[in-house]
C-alpha cells in the first residue's frame, strides 16, 4: 500500500531522532492512511485516504 493520500497528496515526512546527548539519527513519520471504499460516479473504487480528509468529508464512502 502506498503511503500517500489519493485526495490531498499527504505522504511520509522525514527528520531526525534527537537523543538526550544530542545525537541525530534519521527517522520517518508515516501519514495515517486508510484504505476506503469510495463511490465515484456510481462506481465503487478503493482509495488510500488520510484520516484528515476522511474527517473533513472530502470523500463519500460507499455503503
Amino acid at each position: 500500500m502506498s503511503r500517500k493520500c489519493d485526495i490531498c497528496g499527504k505522504g511520509q515526512t522525514s527528520g531526525n531522532n534527537v537523543s538526550h546527548s544530542n545525537r541525530h539519527t534519521r527517522r520517518k513519520w508515516n501519514a495515517n492512511i486508510q484504505t476506503v471504499r469510495v463511490s465515484e460516479n456510481g462506481a465503487i473504487k478503493r482509495l488510500n485516504v488520510c484520516t484528515k480528509c476522511l474527517r473533513a468529508g472530502k470523500v463519500t464512502r460507499a455503503v
